[in-house]
């Protein structure tokens, strides 16, 4: 009996398990309908394999197309830009010879001369596929022999067309035919912040590229030259090489680095565009120097102290202190006092921004100048000259047994003021070499001017030889350096 009922309670409890279990079941299966219902508007989820990465192979030969573009490789400007830019090796053999004066009088020194090979490295740039090649001048400066190696390590002797100290640029010339160049671009369509590439083969160690930004516009020197700053890395063997934007056009011609070091320290140097065309233009032409249009002006910098005297707001511009005769400025109608602002809408800070901005205009064409004169802003077109030869230079080598002799002199006109970097007010007689002779013995130094010999007043050429030939062994020279007059007396 007891048996039978604890078998029915036991039934009873699995029955009762067996109806909760089955109706705890169902809560579930209701919730989980709450949760995820099947008639939802929202969106369902992409399958996995719409966002998996692309296997594919990039298009390696695309050129990028938008700055988000550009800022995830330099490859393909790289690529487009790096075959036109060459390195340049320059040989030059030096002569030397036994310091000992007795065997030198008995030999004639020939016995003692010894050659001596020098070289040097630098970088160049193709800029026409004709094999016109752009580099510095201080490259190649005194080279007997100049080899330019192409980056598929061809090689060419190269001949010189052009060089121009003052700017820095030479124009060389190989035989070759259907080479790789770079196309210019005008460098003030550049803005301070905006991407380059610095390509050349620095300290010898095969082409390099290094990447930075512009870090000035129209940068200038003591010595009056203008520059393109940029915090790309340039270093020794870079000089002559290409400073290039982000379409791979020549923006500019590296050239010197600014460091105590001799390293690079994020200050580079580089010749924009606008004067290397015109490098490259002048010796198409035939000249053997950068033909550029002439001011004929002095001045200075507007500083806070002139604004004030002045009664101006901010210190922006130039100020005109002189101008020569045939000045285009003055034929402008320029005149000493005014205030140059601009040209073609680009401000000028100072007298070598000016220079840059009139001097690469292309020659025979006019230029819009903004000036300030009595406080009101004019405007008015320079045309762009050259500068003339008058009086002609007469240039004369002096011999014989005189202070001046080895000396090389010439008449100063303002084509040569503009070569040497000369104020245009200057005349008279100038010193353009004085490496031996008796020059060199008494102190004679280029770019000296000849003001005076035994009392007769110095004004050209001729009047040096004049005043030679009248002296009897009694020399008394005034001559002017740096703004000083010095002289010299001396006899025999």
């Amino acid at each position: 009996m007891i048996g039978r009922r604890l078998l029915a309670v036991m039934g009873v409890c699995v029955g009762l398990a067996m109806l909760v279990a089955f109706g705890i079941g169902q809560s579930v299966a209701r919730q989980e309908t709450v949760q995820s219902p099947l008639t939802t508007n929202a969106p369902l989820p992409e399958p996995l394999d719409v966002f998996e990465l692309s296997q594919s192979e990039p298009n390696i030969a695309e050129i990028p197309q938008s700055p988000q573009q550009i800022n995830l490789s330099f490859a393909p400007v790289i690529r487009s830009a790096a075959p036109a830019v060459a390195s340049i090796y320059t040989k030059t053999f030096m002569r030397r010879r036994f310091t000992d004066p007795m065997f030198e009088m008995l030999f004639g020194g020939q016995l003692g001369q010894q050659s001596r090979e020098q070289t040097s490295l630098g970088s160049g740039v193709i800029v026409d596929e004709s094999g016109v090649v752009l580099t510095n001048a201080h490259v190649i400066e005194g080279a007997d022999e100049i080899t330019v190696a192409l980056t598929d390590r061809r090689e060419f002797i190269a001949r010189v067309l052009l060089v121009d100290e003052r700017t820095d640029l030479a124009v060389l010339k190989i035989d070759a035919t259907n080479l790789p160049f770079l196309k210019f671009r005008d460098s003030d369509t550049m803005q301070v912040g905006d991407l380059v590439l610095a390509i050349g083969n620095p300290f010898g160690v095969g082409q390099t590229v290094t990447s930075g930004i512009i870090s000035a516009q129209t940068r200038s020197t003591e010595g009056g030259r203008v520059f393109i700053q940029t915090d790309a890395a340039i270093n020794p063997g870079n000089s002559g090489g290409a400073l290039v934007d982000m379409g791979g056009q020549l923006i500019g011609i590296n050239t010197m680095i600014l460091s105590p070091s001799g390293g690079s320290n994020g200050i580079g140097f580089a010749i924009p565009a606008d004067l290397a065309r015109q490098a490259v233009e002048s010796a198409a032409t035939g000249n053997d120097t950068v033909a550029r249009a002439w001011l004929g002006i002095e001045g200075q910098t507007v500083t806070q102290e002139i604004a004030e005297s002045l009664g101006l707001a901010l210190p922006n511009g130039v100020i005109l202190s002189r101008l020569h005769p045939r000045s285009a400025l003055l034929e402008a109608g320029l005149q000493p006092g005014d205030i140059v602002l601009d040209v073609e809408g680009l401000p000028v800070s100072d007298i070598a921004s000016l220079d840059y901005r009139l001097g690469t205009g292309p020659l025979g064409s006019s230029l819009p100048v903004g000036f300030l004169r009595d406080g009101k802003r004019m405007d008015t077109t320079v045309k762009l000259v050259t500068a003339p030869e008058e009086p002609p230079r007469d240039t004369a080598t002096i011999g014989g047994r005189t202070p001046l002799s080895g000396t090389t002199i010439a008449n100063i006109n303002p084509a040569l003021s503009q070569e040497n970097g000369l104020s245009p007010a200057l005349e008279g007689v100038i010193v353009l070499q004085a490496q031996s002779g008796f020059a060199a013995r008494y102190g004679i130094r280029p770019g000296d001017i000849l003001r005076e010999i035994n009392g007769a007043s110095i004004q050209r050429v001729a009047d040096v030889e004049a005043a030679l030939v009248r002296a009897n062994g009694y020399w008394r020279i005034a001559l002017e350096r740096d703004g000083r007059v010095l002289r010299l007396e001396t006899r025999g």
